[in-house]
């Protein structure tokens, strides 16, 4: 069954002021029911958790409800899903908490191709232990990360492997089941960063061999909350800093402060809403969930290939990398043209692309382009259609003519 763009599209409000989103790798657009149901939780009579009255049970029956539906996308048990505001400040957690375990002759492996969420919270980790940090590096040309130099990298003094599941900045999407077994075998755990990944296709805690996976809501259509899963006996073995009053209980003891329960709601919602875009699917929410994602992502693959023939094709623009399996994600300049300033052009006519290093920071550095502007980043998402494509594309030509115009 083809997949229905309009349906699809009908969904989400902000569609109808006639923008074309291609930055939904800093962030998507919002469901309708996503907001319905933070609107929903917002108007009913809610409390802090409590057993002893209605609104207080319902902010439990909140929390229970967002577990167990980023569980569902993720593959995980809902007992293992830690809440938090966003990726970075699940990564300090668990980076801080394993971290106060390290020391002098302990290592981690970071790569050079991933966001610096899933970089500088471990290598600031390991300078406060006295640890080694060793770096992963990925093929300028290409943007691979070859997988096979983590035989070289884990070594039996490797804590942890930090990896991406795909890049936030030129979409590469390594193999981090393969560098998952090599961390395993040297008895190092695996945290892998799935907040660009998670949003393009099915994902599957376990057969990634990830020990924490972390996830954006904001990715997906949701509101900007994030989740890290992991096995609940692995947060069991683990014990953070937390205020003495708060509970002891996993995951509870990971999660600081009282959250935000009308966005837990827009969380399960989100979830939900994936669930439609196979609206043939059938069986449990995370047999649906996997359905919509698949179905979702050939979509974005066919609209992505048009994109990127269409930006190699052209004298006047360079794009950066080629990797093999990617998520639908490329960064390129113009010619003539600072990124911030082909964003900015692009912007003026509705098309929205995000310009600079997108905290990729170590992919922008060692590729020699960070003290120039980085580069402009455009992304795909399952309301992307072939018609927002050649806009951007032909908004392209206008810079290009007019950068040449102003050579003269």
């Amino acid at each position: 069954m083809p997949f229905d763009i309009a349906r699809t599209r009908a969904a989400y409000p902000a569609l109808a002021e006639g923008f074309a989103h291609f930055d939904g790798a800093g962030g998507t657009q919002t469901a309708r029911p996503v907001i319905e149901a933070v609107s929903a939780a917002m108007t009913a009579a809610t409390g802090n958790r409590s057993t002893a009255f209605v609104p207080g049970r319902r902010s439990l029956d909140l929390v229970a409800a967002a577990r167990a539906a980023v569980a569902d996308l993720l593959g995980a048990e809902p007992g293992g899903v830690v809440l938090g505001p966003s990726a970075t400040a699940l990564t300090y957690t668990l980076a801080r908490t394993l971290g106060a375990g390290w020391g002098p002759g302990d290592e981690v492996v970071v790569s050079r191709l991933d966001h610096d969420a899933n970089v500088r919270p471990w290598v600031q980790a390991a300078e406060a232990a006295g640890a080694t940090v060793r770096w992963a590096e990925f093929d300028p040309a290409t943007g691979e990360l070859p997988a096979g130099q983590y035989a070289d990298l884990v070594t039996e003094r490797t804590r942890l492997v930090a990896v991406t599941a795909g890049s936030n900045a030129i979409g590469t999407a390594p193999d981090v089941a393969t560098i998952a077994k090599t961390a395993h075998a040297a008895g190092a755990l695996v945290c892998v960063d799935g907040v660009h990944a998670v949003p393009h296709g099915p994902t599957d805690l376990a057969s990634l061999g990830a020990d924490f996976l972390v996830t954006s809501a904001y990715k997906w259509s949701g509101p900007h909350l994030a989740a890290m899963a992991a096995e609940p006996a692995r947060w069991a073995s683990l014990r953070p800093a937390k205020l003495l009053p708060s509970s002891d209980a996993v995951p509870d003891r990971f999660e600081y402060g009282t959250p935000s329960f009308p966005l837990l709601a827009g969380v399960a919602a989100a979830v939900d809403h994936l669930a439609t875009l196979d609206p043939t699917a059938t069986g449990s929410r995370r047999d649906r969930v996997r359905a919509g994602l698949a179905a979702a992502q050939a979509h974005e693959e066919a609209v992505f290939e048009r994109l990127l023939a269409g930006l190699t094709a052209r004298p006047f623009v360079t794009v950066y990398g080629s990797p093999a399996r990617r998520c639908p994600t490329v960064s390129f300049r113009v010619a003539g043209s600072a990124p911030a300033e082909t964003a900015a052009t692009l912007g003026a006519a509705g098309v929205c692309l995000s310009s600079g290093d997108y905290y990729a920071y170590e992919y922008f550095r060692t590729m020699g382009l960070r003290d120039s502007g980085g580069a402009v980043r455009a992304s795909v998402y399952h309301y992307s259609t072939v018609e927002e494509v050649d806009r951007l594309l032909a908004e392209l030509d206008r810079v290009a003519a007019t950068g040449e115009r102003m050579a003269r």
